[in-house]
């Protein structure tokens, strides 16, 4: 199907893409690390790896990635192998970013100064093995070259003229699976925050209330992906609004979050309810559904005038 049309989502986010490196501080056993044992035959099995630095040394690259991928999954999407993220929240993401790339730097150039001294105390710690370490040393300058933090925020664009063709059906493609990844990632971040905080729990501390917050901040940033996120995340906002405003939290406020959890781990009944509310139901009688389970049966609509969900969410109109 051609596209006539910009997808409207595409006018409402930047794409980012993010690239880390980490040197691994390993280098392939050689069968002279073995003068003295027999090796099986290549066709029987292949030699591994062998660590030249002490792996401690490097986490914090590995530490600092995962905060900035935090960052993007907080607040975006993943898109066309990145994230897609709200233009409006461009910038406070770009300054995130920038402050983990600071911190980025400054840990390579801590590493590298002391590099050569940490190869030296990983060669004495580790007695016996000193040779098949020492003749697999890198200089400096190659593991510089392994180490980097970039990103690039760019704009996506529906293409025109003789290309248009070319790219425009795997461009919406992408963007047609936006509503889908998003309703995804939501199910996977109330999975967690399930089995992490509300599990078998009588009573949980404000604290546990985070992740539901900023998923529904998640949801409002991204609106515009899908018509139906944006009943989702005021049904959220609702739920948070009935939650009393000081202490610990059970009984009947505890029972409605463990069913909105529950709610959003199903991307499919969720869908459903957020269709419904867009066709006039109210996000009360939804959570009062959540409540009391027989009151559910009673109104929420039939199977068969429910919504039809596939895999690929419908467009309704957006693009």
């Amino acid at each position: 199907m051609k596209l006539k049309t910009e997808p409207q989502v595409l006018k409402c986010m930047l794409a980012v893409n993010l690239n880390v490196n980490i040197w691994s501080a390993k280098r392939k056993l050689n069968p002279d690390d073995f003068v003295h044992s027999e090796l099986p035959p290549e066709s029987l099995a292949t030699l591994g790896s062998k660590k030249i630095c002490d792996p401690k040394a490097l986490r914090i690259f590995a530490t600092l990635k995962a905060r900035a991928v935090n960052v993007l999954d907080k607040s975006g999407v993943r898109f066309l192998g990145g994230w897609a993220i709200p233009e409006a929240k461009a910038a406070e993401i770009v300054n995130s970013l920038d402050m983990i790339a600071e911190e980025f730097k400054h840990a390579k150039d801590k590493f590298m100064k002391n590099y050569d001294q940490a190869v030296q105390n990983w060669i004495t710690d580790n007695p016996g093995w000193e040779k098949i370490i020492a003749t697999s040393v890198v200089s400096a300058d190659y593991v510089a070259e392994r180490i980097a933090f970039n990103w690039q925020v760019f704009k996506v664009v529906n293409p025109s003229g003789r290309k248009k063709a070319l790219v425009e059906t795997g461009l919406q493609s992408e963007v047609d699976n936006l509503g889908c990844t998003l309703f995804n990632e939501v199910a996977k971040d109330a999975r967690e925050a399930f089995n992490r905080s509300f599990m078998s729990k009588s009573m949980i501390t404000r604290k546990a209330l985070s992740p539901l917050k900023n998923i529904q901040q998640k949801l409002y940033d991204l609106s515009f992906i899908e018509p139906r996120v944006a009943p989702v995340a005021s049904l959220i906002q609702s739920a948070l609004n009935k939650i009393p405003s000081k202490g610990a939290i059970s009984g009947t406020s505890l029972l409605m979050l463990n069913g909105l959890l529950t709610l959003l781990n199903d991307t499919t009944a969720l869908t459903n309810y957020a269709q419904e509310i867009i066709d006039g139901r109210s996000n009360d009688s939804v959570l009062d559904c959540l409540v009391k389970p027989n009151k559910a049966k009673k109104g929420t609509k039939s199977k068969k005038s429910a919504p039809k969900v596939n895999n690929k969410l419908e467009s309704l109109g957006l693009w």
